[in-house]
């Protein structure tokens, strides 16, 4: 009990969730934390929805926002309010001010998300549906999630975003689709219209609004597999391209586990970063490569397959690794052979980290072979013949065998 009345007695700062309907929607605590604080941060619209129960200062969020919340920070031990959307902690204020003040200085009152005032007003069950934050991201974020009779939720940027959404899905051949935009949740301009993605938007939709989608297909255009080792007409490549069944087997060898980061080391077309993203929205990976066009041409295949946020690092290994956060687990399909790489490697990783390399020519074989002596691990050889046309019949064609070691750091 004594500890509960210490951690009370800190909370210095009060987090309150602020729907569209204002002061109406707050209990009597949150309304009291408002009008007791000395200061007051919050967006224009927030500090305007609250005004009259503000008896301190009112402080606007700066422009652009300040992410370390120095000013906040800077007042703590007095009585301070942050008014935030709905539930701060769902792409909210609130997971910015976690990172710099700890939970037992904190007071939160959250109110309903936006997520679960659509879910209401549609009758979706959370658990069943897939959330995405799009506002002030990529659109094609959601790809990985486009598949036939997925219900998805999105939180958007302004009112050009469910238009531009909708030319997405039916460019990706899901012009079918049932769309509801739901604008202004929980306020007096509230608004619900459905309709499909390959028909034409309202004229006016409300900025602050969120995209109610239910997936339908006329074909498998923009559908992306669950599976590892994606087929190589996903991507945009010159020919330095991992093989789909190489790369599957790469990807299971890897072991990706939840919010790991991968360093891509001779990246090529990316396309281990990207299926290593794609396995979670939590997943990292760092793309290196020296080649200007082929370090461009991974960006866009990435952009293109849903993981926009893979880090693409121009420039030649080892060099290029120097001052880049340390990794849990490192591929290198090229430029492996070259001095200093795979030492700079193996020093980077992370202990218990995991390294995986592939070799197709002699002398990166020869590396690979000369370190599983030194080191142990896991020395395979992975060969993959495909039917092809042998005149008028078919045979069988090899690929070029690939010598693969896995290796994990004591």
């Amino acid at each position: 009990m004594i500890a509960n009345q210490n951690m009370a007695a800190g909370r210095w700062l009060s987090v309150i969730g602020i729907g569209e309907d204002g002061l109406d929607g707050l209990g009597v605590e949150a309304r009291r934390r408002i009008a007791e604080a000395e200061i007051v941060f919050g967006g224009k619209r927030h500090l305007a929805l609250a005004a009259t129960e503000i008896t301190g200062e009112s402080r606007p969020w700066p422009s652009p926002f300040d992410s370390e919340m120095q000013a906040v920070l800077a007042l703590r031990g007095k009585k301070v309010c942050v008014l935030a959307s709905g539930d701060p902690f769902l792409y909210g204020v609130g997971t910015t001010l976690a990172r710099h003040v700890p939970a037992g200085e904190m007071h939160v009152i959250p109110a309903p998300s936006a997520f679960s005032l659509a879910a209401g007003r549609l009758g979706w069950a959370l658990p069943e549906i897939e959330t995405v934050s799009l506002h002030g991201k990529a659109i094609s974020l959601i790809r990985p999630l486009l598949h036939p009779g997925t219900r998805i939720l999105a939180l958007t940027s302004d009112s050009d975003a469910p238009g531009k959404i909708a030319n997405y899905l039916t460019e990706l051949g899901f012009g079918l689709s049932r769309l509801t935009i739901l604008e202004a949740l929980g306020g007096r301009d509230e608004r619900l219209t459905t309709m499909r993605a390959d028909h034409v938007m309202p004229e006016r939709i409300n900025p602050l609004n969120v995209l109610a989608i239910e997936l339908a297909s006329a074909g498998p255009i923009g559908m992306t597999s669950l599976s590892s080792g994606l087929p190589e007409s996903l991507f945009e490549h010159d020919g330095q391209l991992t093989k789909r069944e190489i790369r599957a087997v790469t990807l299971s060898s890897l072991a990706p586990l939840r919010g790991e980061l991968l360093w891509d080391i001779g990246a090529g077309s990316g396309s281990i970063a990207i299926e290593w993203m794609l396995r979670h929205p939590s997943m990292r990976a760092i793309a290196v490569e020296s080649n200007g066009e082929r370090a461009e041409r991974i960006g866009r295949n990435a952009t293109t397959l849903g993981v926009p946020g893979l880090v693409v690092a121009k420039g030649t290994a080892p060099e290029a690794l120097t001052g880049l956060p340390a990794p849990d687990a490192i591929f290198i399909g090229g430029g492996g052979s070259e001095p200093g790489v795979m030492g700079a490697a193996i020093a980077s990783l992370k202990p218990g980290g995991r390294l995986v390399a592939n070799a197709v020519t002699l002398e990166m074989e020869a590396v690979l072979i000369a370190r599983h002596a030194a080191l142990g691990g896991e020395l395979i050889r992975l060969a993959v013949s495909r039917a092809a046309p042998v005149g008028t019949m078919t045979g069988w064609r090899p690929a070029m065998p690939v010598t693969q070691w896995i290796w994990k750091k004591p």
